[in-house]
């Protein structure tokens, strides 16, 4: 056998064990070969979990699976870059909170997408395989035996058919949402890729006589009173009495983009309406 077509068959081999059988029960990745460690997701009865190749350093009685993604985690805003990525080594979060568990460490190239912002954190969706580990003693479902069907032979006319195609999906239109108190859609750097939303909070003067001028005169804040985006006014129209509108619930329509030199966010209005 020549060496190629030998390199090809070990590799068809070891591709034949990477798809492990489907679970009987919801099956928990832990972060370590341990169950006392952080939970990064839960495998849904009749998953067949991705078996890592190299499962060499693996203890007994676990196995390594990949966990494709993409995934919904959290890093400090003080980790963020002003190109809006997680600096390398800073760790992916569970949840918006000091100490909450590590889901992963942020590394250079990493490709993530800001989908909220709350506060002091911000919400990624990170699009990379992760490494977790689920117990080995885990029982695969056994899968039920097929009906039997008595073969049936097709007439010789059907032979020359032709071959059929499948009609393509009709994708469906997107909806507009409404950003709720404390929320941020996705943002960009102020593009046209970047598409309007609805985003909802109070309305309140960036104003105070004893802390230095901010970037702008209006912001939206959370139920707490914490800003989470600042509003430009630039294209609303002059005669706009936005009086009417300081400290009162309103909905902005308008793009989300970064400040920059900071890591705070900004909407750009294009109306303003009480909620």
């Amino acid at each position: 056998m020549k060496p190629t077509t030998l390199l090809l068959a070990l590799f068809g081999a070891l591709n034949v064990g990477l798809q492990a059988a489907p679970l009987i029960e919801a099956t928990p990745v832990y972060a370590k070969a341990d169950a006392t460690t952080t939970v990064l997701a839960t495998l849904k009865a009749g998953t067949e979990p991705v078996i890592t190749v190299d499962g060499s350093n693996v203890p007994a009685g676990w196995a390594a699976v990949t966990l494709a993604g993409p995934h919904e985690v959290y890093a400090a805003n003080k980790d963020v870059s002003k190109a809006l990525d997680v600096r390398p080594g800073s760790p992916y979060l569970t949840e918006p909170k000091t100490g909450s568990p590590v889901f992963a460490i942020a590394e250079k190239g990493d490709q993530t997408e800001i989908i909220d912002y709350r506060g002091k954190w911000t919400k990624f969706r990170l699009s990379k395989p992760v490494t977790g580990f689920i117990k080995s003693t885990a029982k695969p479902a056994t899968p039920a035996a097929p009906a039997a069907k008595t073969p049936t032979l097709a007439p010789a006319a059907a032979v020359a058919s032709e071959p059929i195609t499948d009609a393509p999906a009709t994708a469906a239109a997107p909806t507009p949402a409404v950003v709720n108190i404390g929320r941020a859609a996705p943002v960009g750097d102020g593009g046209s890729s970047v598409l309007p939303r609805l985003f909802q909070g109070k309305f309140a003067s960036t104003y105070h006589p004893l802390r230095p001028r901010r970037p702008y005169e209006f912001q939206l804040t959370d139920a707490a009173g914490a800003r989470y985006a600042y509003v430009d006014i630039s294209k609303l129209l002059a005669t706009e009495q936005l009086n009417k509108y300081v400290d009162r619930t309103v909905v902005v329509y308008g793009t989300a983009r970064s400040v920059p030199g900071s890591t705070e966010m900004v909407v750009v209005a294009e109306s303003l309406q009480l909620r």
